[in-house]
């Protein structure tokens, strides 16, 4: 009962995968087309579900009535059905690859305006490592000039012969207005240096955000993956992932509407079979009626494939009325 069961669901489950599937395709096909012609989108849309419809038809007709098919017809129906079958395909890529050249448009988008951010943090970066080289250099000169500063001594000796030691007042001076100069420029630096590691910061921060906020790097995250390990670009990447969706997608669909109606073909009842059980029950009427099957016979002839049950009962026999003998 359940592999009975199992037969007769099958076909069925075959039939609605061939009509999603081909389903699917005629809609990413009709918009792939629509868009290509989007100046007649709308004949454009009414042309391509008719010629969707046709190649299914097309199918099922081709693999129905291969045997009684003309020849000719058969070619010419198989040739359109092949055309019908690179026109979806064709349909299809535009659908999808419009859909990637959007992503990736927007994945441009977001790209240059990284770009933009990471030129001005660049840019930054620079002006802190000016800013950090003459931030060693004054912290250099401060350094000799409280040198300078600690060692102004001046030894000359006296007119009695003594080895005297004192400072330079004018050297004194030029070496404390110098330093003077240095640790203003060294807090100048300090301050534009701080201010520069602030704006360094907010870039970065920035940065982040961007690419936060974006879902493009999600969404082309497998194919930067893919392209930095192959090497590829991510255009030829998509472009061979393209084509064999392509390769399976209509071809499949009209595979399964062959396969559904063939799976449906198996359900019907084989010529021998029913022979076989018309026998088989014309032999039990047989053995009913105790007669050779005169009256089965002749139903047979009416109606060879419907089944019977119970006999008829035999005509009943008409009485013969007595003749009046003449009295003489």
């Amino acid at each position: 009962m359940f592999k009975k069961l199992q037969e007769r669901i099958f076909p069925f489950l075959i039939a609605l995968s061939a009509l999603s599937v081909s389903a699917s395709a005629a809609f990413y096909s009709i918009s792939g087309l629509s868009k290509l012609f989007a100046g007649a989108a709308f004949a454009v849309i009414v042309m391509a579900a008719s010629l969707e419809i046709a190649k299914l038809v097309i199918a099922s007709l081709l693999y129905q009535y291969r045997k009684n098919l003309p020849r000719l017809l058969k070619v010419y129906l198989s040739i359109a059905c092949a055309v019908l079958i690179l026109i979806t395909s064709m349909g299809i890529y535009g659908f999808l690859s419009a859909a990637y050249q959007k992503t990736a448009a927007l994945d441009s988008t977001v790209g240059a305006q990284i770009a933009l951010i990471e030129t001005k943090r660049d840019n930054i970066k620079g002006q802190l490592a000016v800013y950090n080289g003459e931030k060693v250099s004054i912290n250099e000169s401060v350094t000799a000039l409280r040198n300078g500063l600690s060692n102004n001594v001046i030894q000359y000796t006296d007119t009695l012969g003594n080895v005297l030691t004192t400072t330079s007042s004018s050297t004194r001076r030029a070496l404390e207005k110098q330093l003077d100069q240095a640790i203003d420029r060294q807090t100048q630096i300090n301050i534009r240096v701080d201010d520069l590691n602030q704006k360094l910061f907010e870039y970065e921060t920035e940065i982040v955000e961007v690419k936060s906020a974006s879902e493009i790097g999600s969404e082309l995250g497998p194919l930067k993956y893919l392209s930095g390990l192959t090497g590829l670009p991510m255009d030829r990447i998509i472009n061979y992932l393209l084509l064999t969706i392509i390769f399976v997608f209509d071809p499949l669909a009209i595979s399964l509407v062959i396969a559904a109606n063939f799976a449906f073909e198996q359900l019907k009842p084989k010529k021998e079979d029913m022979e076989e059980e018309w026998d088989e029950e014309r032999m039990n009427i047989i053995g009913q009626n105790g007669n050779d099957g005169i009256h089965y016979e002749q139903k047979e002839e009416q109606k060879p494939l419907e089944v019977y049950g119970d006999p008829p009962p035999p005509p009943k026999k008409k009485r013969k009325t007595p003749r009046m003998r003449a009295q003489t």
